[in-house]
């Protein structure tokens, strides 16, 4: 999409609350806003539009999020042409107070998955080691589209997969988290709800669970929050394009970092702090994950970026979440048990 002049970004940003619910009081004094995503209301890009509901830092939202399907695919039999849209989200959310060089702080609090069977698909163009537009190769002919459904047991916090051509079937734990979670781009622009980028966006990142806070960067007044793409479970690289794909039921608690921002995605929990690269080819996303791992530890911690390099050498993780998309994701994270104690200054 073309960028927009910055000051055009204001005006658009015209309340429409349609399907969302006043804030309700909570116990411990926090506002609960609920709001209810439906096929006629998600949308298909990140970027500049009317938001569904407001949200105040330190309140929380309660929202749930289609399949990255719209829920189409609900039986043996349904086709890929059921699917309006890849990966509708739900929002935008304006976040009060949120301005352009401010860090959104979202801190999962909940997820849940929203039903009792997830799909997974393959398409034709669509995967890491098949032909795609971006890595044309020379197939006899195209792999099919297949479509495999995996029955959930909440109870045993397991999927069961089936194969389709066998009678093979195998169980494995389930760890939901969102596919897709970002704010409007910089610029004006809209992108993709198949892209991850500087945004955050459909990172596919397993971080983006229970329990982990995610930073990004407010490019626009009200840093417009959307979600959705959720996945009960996903091997790293996401290598055949799916996940196990699920509706989910969501709860965010949002705050803000005042006149700083992580300029890329980071997440956090009691034990690691971890720093999101998304480019291609997937060295330079390993380059701006470790990169940005390196100047956080300098910046909060208050080793040198040097010895913060050194450091990462040894004791560092660094995984793919996905190979498949626009763009390539791949987290670096380090344990806080190696770091030294945090500054009291320190900036995410």
């Amino acid at each position: 999409m073309r960028r927009k002049l910055l000051s055009m970004v204001a005006a658009m940003l015209v309340p429409s609350f349609v399907g969302a619910q006043s804030p309700s009081p909570q116990g411990s004094g926090k506002e609960v806003v609920q709001f209810h995503g439906a096929i006629d209301n998600v949308k298909y890009v990140f970027g500049v539009a009317p938001p569904v509901a407001r949200v105040k830092p330190g309140n929380i939202l309660e929202a749930n999020s289609l399949d990255c399907f719209g829920n189409a695919l609900q039986k043996p039999g349904d086709s890929m042409s059921l699917v309006k849209g890849d990966n509708p989200l739900t929002g935008p959310f304006y976040i009060d107070g949120a301005e352009p060089g401010d860090t959104l702080v979202i801190r999962i609090l909940d997820l849940q998955i929203d039903g009792k069977q997830g799909v997974g698909t393959f398409s034709p163009g669509f995967g890491a080691a098949n032909a795609t537009h971006y890595t044309p190769v020379l197939e006899t002919k195209p792999l099919p589209e297949r479509i495999w459904f995996y029955p959930i047991d909440k109870e045993k916090n397991t999927a069961t997969f089936q194969a389709l051509d066998s009678d093979f079937k195998v169980s494995f734990p389930l760890h939901p988290f969102l596919g897709c979670i970002g704010v409007a781009p910089a610029n004006g622009e809209a992108r993709s709800s198949i892209v991850p980028a500087e945004f955050g966006g459909n990172m596919d990142a397993p971080e983006v669970s229970l329990g982990n806070t995610l930073y990004l960067p407010v490019n626009v007044p009200g840093a417009l929050f959307y979600f959705g793409d959720g996945h009960a479970a996903m091997g790293d690289g996401e290598v055949a394009g799916s996940a196990v794909e699920v509706p989910m039921r969501a709860r965010f608690q949002f705050e803000i970092v005042k006149g700083k921002s992580t300029g890329w995605p980071r997440f956090e929990n009691e034990k690691e702090i971890m720093a999101a690269g998304v480019y291609r080819p997937v060295d330079d996303a390993v380059r701006i994950a470790v990169t940005e791992l390196i100047h956080w530890i300098h910046a909060d911690y208050g080793l040198s970026e040097l010895d913060a390099y050194e450091l990462l050498s040894k004791v560092a993780k660094v995984h793919l979440t996905e190979m498949v998309d626009p763009n390539y994701v791949v987290i670096a994270s380090i344990e806080k048990k190696y770091l030294p104690p945090k500054k009291s200054s320190g900036s995410r």
